[in-house]
């Protein structure tokens, strides 16, 4: 069993790594940035939706992609307080090189497995965590942040 999640762990780092390497910014960055490019004007709390994050993790990672020139923040349309979410450029450019899948390999493969096997895993999981005692808010973190 420990082997198995040393798989799965060197499978995640490994495609996080390669991202970090193409893009020049984190998984979880490189994923916001795909989403606004799918979905061009999205605003903050749909992408932490989203990305199934709490929307000061998603406003730090739209921070961080507005400094690096990737993402741009406009405010349009009658609510000025709401900003829309848009691609530059120089974002595009740093998507074409990133391998894919954008929200990583885990969630790709967990989409791939059946919802039996999902609700099994889900209640294995559960047991596991809480014997590990482990802190839950990490549930709400990408993995290319922890």
């Amino acid at each position: 069993m420990l082997q198995q999640f040393r798989i799965v762990f060197n499978a995640v780092k490994t495609h996080m790594q390669q991202i970090e390497r193409g893009a020049g910014a984190s998984g979880a960055q490189v994923w916001a940035l795909h989403l606004i490019h799918a979905q061009p004007g999205i605003g903050v709390s749909d992408l932490a939706r989203a990305m199934s994050v709490r929307q000061p993790t998603a406003s730090a990672c739209v921070k961080a992609l507005t400094q690096q020139g990737l993402v741009e923040a406009r405010r349009e349309g009658v609510d000025r307080r709401a900003v829309q979410l848009h691609v530059l450029p120089k974002g595009e450019q740093v998507l074409s090189r990133v391998p894919g899948p954008f929200a990583g390999v885990l969630p790709e493969a967990l989409a791939t497995l059946s919802p039996a096997t999902l609700i099994g895993l889900e209640a294995h999981l559960a047991q596991l965590i809480h014997a590990l005692g482990a802190d839950e808010s990490a549930a709400n973190l990408p993995l290319s942040d922890l």
